[in-house]
């Protein structure tokens, strides 16, 4: 039987902003805090500091997402980001296809409409054949770390996008940073000591990736598993995730596996646990499924609507690529799995994605 429920988002010292869903009566409320995070990186006291530390880790256990709050990023700067990422998007595609993305080791350049179907699969005659059914209806561009003796981005030339190195390379270091705060919050929270992850992260092995969702008639994301990005978990550590106003992103309730809304709250970053990071805590930190789908669309005539355009911007976080992953401390024992390196599981994950 299935009753009426809510979806929770809540946040200290505001209103508890709710979202209606159906699911099982016997389910849990599935919570995405909002969390002051200037309470961790301003704290008044080592207290304060570890109590932010803890709800962090909390709600990473419960449902590996939090909205982060006053997290030291300007508004401006996030705005800036996307002008230059909504001006990329908009040049020809003679352009953009000179700039493909070619090869998992990179994982640097532009990846067109149809290429890419994100899945929990690692077969990849599956992930072919669900490409060919309901391929991810979106376009992307990724950038990795600069100075990569190996493994070189791919810049648009400056006159046709004017200042997109440069506010994308500044926009990778604003992340960056304040994802080693995140990472310090959760190894305080767990108890390793604030300072466990940072020579394991420091290499800066992380993807800026840049999407637009373009508009599209809403029937034509109707097709049997069809949707602007198709359910899946993040490979990495963390991902922080800046979204528009047009929403579309949908988290998997551990309990009940109902897809919830995670409706953009203004000036927060979405962050949440990915597939390493999940590992590295023999699963004491969950890695959620979400999916990216179609929101209301507009009404262009009698019989058809249309998706609006969508953007957002995520900044996928790894440990160092020559990092071995195992089981932390304090994260029970006996470990769920053997030791990984970082490196070979991110392109691993990655050759199987796209063709």
């Amino acid at each position: 039987m299935f009753t009426f429920r809510t979806f929770i988002v809540a946040r200290k010292g505001f209103a508890l902003r709710t979202f209606a869903t159906g699911v099982p009566s016997s389910s849990k409320a599935f919570t995405i805090p909002v969390i002051d995070f200037s309470k961790f990186q301003q704290a008044k006291s080592s207290a304060e500091k570890k109590q932010t530390a803890e709800e962090i880790v909390t709600a990473f256990k419960e449902s590996g997402f939090v909205y982060l709050s006053n997290h030291g990023i300007p508004r401006d700067t996030v705005q800036t980001a996307f002008h230059k990422s909504k001006e990329f998007f908009a040049l020809p595609s003679e352009i953009k296809d000179t700039l493909a993305w070619e090869d998992p080791r990179s994982n640097r350049g532009y990846v067109k409409i149809g290429r890419e179907r994100v899945t929990q699969s690692a077969d990849p005659a599956e992930i072919a054949a669900l490409k060919e059914k309901a391929p991810d209806y979106k376009e992307t561009y990724e950038i990795g770390r600069e100075y990569d003796s190996e493994w070189q981005n791919q810049w648009p030339r400056a006159y046709d996008a004017p200042l997109f190195k440069h506010t994308m390379l500044d926009f990778f270091q604003t992340c960056h940073n304040l994802h080693v705060d995140v990472m310090r919050s959760i190894a305080l929270g767990l108890d390793l000591g604030e300072s466990f992850f940072d020579d394991k992260i420091q290499d800066q092995c992380h993807n800026l990736r840049l999407l637009s969702y373009p508009p599209i008639k809403s029937s034509l994301l109707v097709n049997d598993g069809q949707a602007r990005a198709g359910a899946h978990s993040d490979y990495g550590t963390l991902t922080l995730l800046f979204q528009d106003s047009v929403g579309g992103l949908e988290v998997q309730n551990p309990h009940t596996k109902t897809f919830i809304p995670a409706t953009p709250v203004p000036d927060t970053i979405v962050v949440n646990v990915g597939d390493l990071l999940a590992r590295w805590s023999n699963d004491v930190l969950r890695s959620t499924l979400h999916r990216v789908v179609s929101p209301q669309g507009k009404q262009i005539n009698d019989a058809e609507k249309v998706t609006p355009q969508r953007q957002s911007i995520a900044f996928f976080c790894n440990p160092n690529f020559n990092a071995e992953v195992s089981c932390l401390p304090n994260c029970g024992s006996p470990a769920k799995y053997p030791p990984v390196n970082a490196g070979d599981y991110i392109i691993g994950r990655l050759a199987v994605t796209y063709d």
